[in-house]
């Protein structure tokens, strides 16, 4: 998909390639990858439930009072 020059889907896009494009140019396997993908979203998933469950508290606390 082509996007708009200079949007942030553009640069979105452009920092994803470039990223990959290191993958590729050092010949790492692709099951290294694909673990770095997973650990990057397990990273921001566990970071993502930790915010929820601080909001979570506060609610309760805020509700307590």
């Amino acid at each position: 998909m082509d996007y708009k020059p200079y949007s942030p889907e553009w640069h979105r896009k452009r920092c994803l390639k470039e990223a990959l494009d290191q993958y590729f140019d050092n010949y790492i396997p692709n099951n290294v990858i694909r673990e770095d993908i997973f650990d990057i979203i397990s990273e921001r998933s566990e970071s993502a439930y930790a915010d929820w469950n601080r909001a979570e508290e506060l609610i309760s606390l805020l509700d307590s009072k």
